[in-house]
């Protein structure tokens, strides 16, 4: 049976991947990600890696994308597949932007820190799903208490990752394996553009864009998500 390895998103859990989880685990053993308070990409890359044996299938979400080209860097022949989902390969911009993009997440940490992670959850899922679905309550509901369980230090040590994020996209055109690029339309953060310029740099990619969806795609659009990974699998064991 294939091993399918999900990567989790900043703050995130497993989560965002319950509706994969349902649908695919009795094509492929499924193992969901935990990356501890590491600091950086590569320490989450090689933990994850020193505990999942021989090949696998990958898939990541978000700052879990991120991992996943990580993970490629270290151990490409291990990874079957690969599902990169509303991520990016950037290192943080130069000047005003990555000035911005440092205040900004240090201002939610301060947050977090003196009033918790519920109320930095409410200020941060603003920017994160599409704005047509905040007032939906199961769905928001859901992604504030998945944050709340996390805390302050497991978040602080995951931005500091991200802020100091290699840059990986010379990866890109040595993917070889069966490939998924999948973003939510309407992602604000991760944008469908850098989507497309991150398949057009892999061979034979499948770029999928979920219409009506956010960052947060996998609980946004968890039917269309679920069933893109179900055809991506397929390239490994056909019928």
């Amino acid at each position: 049976m294939t091993r399918l390895v999900l990567l989790p998103g900043l703050v995130c859990d497993a989560t965002v991947w319950a509706h994969a989880r349902s649908v695919l685990s009795p094509r492929v053993g499924i193992q969901v990600a935990e990356y501890g308070t590491r600091d950086s990409l590569g320490a989450m890359a090689d933990k994850v890696l020193n505990e999942v044996d021989g090949p696998f299938a990958l898939a990541g979400h978000s700052m879990g994308g991120r991992i996943a080209l990580e993970m490629f860097r270290r151990a490409p022949g291990r990874i079957q597949a690969l599902a990169l989902l509303d991520t990016g390969v950037q290192p943080l911009a130069p000047g005003d932007a990555g000035l911005r993009e440092t205040q900004g997440r240090h201002e939610l940490l301060g947050i977090a820190r003196r009033q918790g992670m519920a109320a930095m959850a409410a200020r941060w899922v603003q920017g994160m799903v599409w704005p047509q679905r905040l007032a939906e309550r199961p769905l928001i509901d859901g992604i504030l208490e998945m944050l709340g369980r996390s805390t302050a230090d497991v978040f602080a040590a995951q931005i500091e990752a991200l802020l100091q994020r290699p840059d990986a996209s010379e990866l890109l055109e040595q993917i070889r394996c069966p490939t998924l690029v999948l973003c939510g339309a309407e992602d604000s953060w991760a944008p469908a553009v850098r989507h497309r310029e991150m398949a057009a740099k892999i061979a034979g990619a499948q770029l999928v864009l979920v219409p009506e969806c956010g960052h947060m795609c996998t609980l946004e659009r968890p039917e269309a998500v679920t069933g893109a990974l179900h055809d991506w699998l397929a390239a490994l064991a056909p019928g």
